[in-house]
């Protein structure tokens, strides 16, 4: 009884023990409002922070005001998410320099010797590296570093979901988060006019924009990539593949930069029928490129508009940019959707860029703060690229909130069309206004495609995967395009601690709230970039994984109840276990050394009576 007593009094003990055995902090959660995929993932890490005595407030706010507190550094945690391809990694950790964003704030206070102002010098170093092999080492020492400072804890990867009819076949995934290659689909059986549901910016589709491509919201990114091409486009593993260019070459020019020479492709026609040619790149060049555009509220939010330095054409197929230094990531931001895509010289409603810029015409007229130059937006006068599909028409009106929205927008594709007509004679982008009526559309047959985040959840998705009422529909996943990133804000107390920080980390069981929220639809990743983003196949270590001991060891004197501890072979009562378990051990064994003392003795006086018979004897 005795023994059973030392056993479980101490485990009633420690099982009781909680977070009021930890260090107490408050901190906030700042999330847009409305978001509801996003309030059930903060709410199991908020559950997981509160074993060990974290309490988590959510702050839920308008996209002003989360963009405003963003500005400010006003948060501790926050979502965030990379750029994803072609973006990935330059372009994102280059805008962490701006600021005027979170990750800005959240790099305030890092741990010696690294230091924000020296991250942003790695970065700056590693843009201008010519060499392949020293940036690929520079790069891995920027993600070394900034891991060990648990900022950013990366919780999942973004795959593009697409629910295709059966109708059609020949899926490919796109190679960015609105890259949409519907020309590529082949039409088993039916009509060659393809009904689809995009994935927009806004989540479910709302109105494709003015589809001008030099101009950025309320333009859709996925309908510009079907109109209007670049000279280069971005291939998987951070390739640059051929598009208006069909070659290119890069040497070193005498003023210490580079220039790039492009030949371009023979034989292509804008939708209007006019030629492409270098005198149709120059122009679009010279009116994005114009210096009152240049700014970081225009165009000079990446950098290759401040590194050109002058543009021009050898002869009508070959076009050359020279550049102001080497900048590594040029050919890469050449690929991106927006601004630098190629118009007809017939949309153009002036051939000067400063009295008649393709700048949309409810933007202000510019002034430069440095030479005092001047431009005037005048927008365009049709739409009209080189891509796979042509803009037809559209039906608008008006949503309840006051909103112009587009109910259907039809595009026919391209028959001259370089890479070759697609077998999807017209493409209907239709408008729902919920998740269920897309589904129902899905299920009734009044629509053939699904392409994009942000329209069904993931219970839809495994619904319509795994029945069988819907075997007439396949569900496809692109590899993650970006990943989702928890950023712990250094620069307010208390996360300016680095082992609160790591307390927060290792305490988080993403994968159980990935496997609860998103039916493991999303997989849970390691580093800040997928891995199949240029240079950033690293391996990084300590991992920041769920570790609920590490955290407790951090954050608690003594340890609470182990919330999921099964999965590492233990349970709550261990620690109690332990002790109790010893101490019968110790009892064991001095009762043991008491019955062996008594047995020598019992054995001696035995020896000592026979002795004494024999000699009676």
């Amino acid at each position: 009884m005795l023994a059973l007593l030392l056993v479980l009094v101490p485990t009633m003990l420690l099982a009781q023990t909680g977070p009021a055995d930890c260090k107490k902090h408050a901190i906030d959660f700042i999330m847009v409002e409305g978001d509801v995929s996003l309030v059930s993932i903060e709410d199991g890490i908020r559950m997981d922070l509160k074993r060990l005595g974290i309490t988590v407030t959510p702050r839920f706010l308008s996209k002003e005001d989360f963009n405003k507190a963003h500005e400010t550094g006003d948060f501790h945690l926050s979502f965030s998410e990379t750029w994803g391809a072609p973006y990935d990694p330059h372009s994102f950790a280059s805008g962490w320099m701006t600021g005027d964003e979170g990750h800005y704030h959240a790099m305030a206070n890092l741990e010696p010797p690294a230091s924000r102002e020296a991250i942003f010098d790695m970065i700056q170093d590693v843009l201008q590296e010519s060499d392949h092999r020293e940036r690929e080492t520079k790069w891995k020492d920027i993600h070394n570093v900034l891991h060990q400072q648990a900022v950013m804890l990366p919780l999942w990867g973004k795959r593009v979901p697409t629910v295709m009819n059966n109708r059609l076949t020949g899926y490919q995934a796109g190679l960015q988060q609105f890259d949409y290659p519907l020309h590529r689909l082949q039409v088993l059986s039916g009509s060659t006019t393809v009904r689809i549901s995009p994935g927009a910016q806004t989540g479910i589709f709302q109105s494709v924009g003015r589809l001008d491509p030099h101009t950025y919201r309320p333009n859709e990114f996925f309908a510009n990539n079907w109109i209007y091409e670049g000279l280069v486009s971005y291939g998987e593993y951070g390739q640059i593949l051929p598009a208006l260019a069909q070659s290119y070459n890069v040497e070193p020019h005498t003023n210490g930069g580079q220039k790039y020479t492009f030949s371009l492709r023979k034989g292509v026609t804008f939708h209007g029928g006019i030629p492409w040619n270098c005198e149709a790149a120059k122009l679009n060049f010279d009116h994005v490129l114009v210096e009152p555009l240049l700014s970081a509220d225009y165009h000079g939010w990446y950098g290759l508009p401040q590194q050109i330095l002058e543009w021009s054409c050898e002869d009508s197929a070959t076009f050359v940019v020279i550049t102001k230094s080497v900048y590594y990531p040029f050919l890469q931001e050449l690929s991106f959707i927006r601004p630098l895509r190629m118009l007809s010289p017939a949309a153009f409603v002036d051939k000067d860029p400063v009295t008649g810029n393709s700048c949309h015409a409810g933007w202000v007229d510019f002034t430069s703060l440095e030479n005092d130059s001047s431009i005037i937006c005048a927008g365009i006068k049709n739409i009209s690229g080189t891509g796979p599909f042509m803009f037809r028409s559209r039906t608008s009106s008006t949503n309840a909130d006051g909103d112009v929205v587009d109910d259907e927008v039809l595009f026919v594709r391209h028959d001259n069309y370089w890479g070759g007509a697609s077998q999807v004679e017209e493409l209907l982008v239709v408008r729902y206004d919920t998740a269920e009526q897309v589904k129902k559309a899905l299920l009734d047959g009044l629509l053939d495609v699904v392409w994009g985040s942000g329209v069904l959840n993931a219970q839809d998705l495994i619904e319509i995967e795994s029945n069988e009422e819907t075997n007439n529909l396949s569900v496809f996943f692109s590899n993650d395009v970006q990943n989702v990133l928890l950023l712990l804000n250094s620069g307010k107390t208390p996360l300016n601690d680095i082992t609160t920080r790591k307390t927060i980390i290792h305490a988080i069981n993403k994968v159980r709230i990935l496997e609860t929220e998103m039916g493991g639809l999303e997989r849970p990743v390691d580093n800040v970039f997928p891995l199949d983003a240029p240079y950033c196949d690293v391996e990084l270590t300590p991992r920041w994984d769920y570790d609920i001991e590490k955290a407790m060891l951090i954050n608690c004197p003594v340890q609470p109840e182990l919330p999921n501890a099964k999965s590492k072979g233990q349970n709550s009562l261990t620690p109690g276990l332990s002790i109790g378990l010893g101490l019968l051990c110790v009892i064991l064994v001095i009762f043991a050394l008491i019955l062996f003392r008594r047995s020598q003795k019992y054995k001696k006086q035995l020896t000592e009576m026979k002795n004494s018979e024999a000699e009676s004897a």
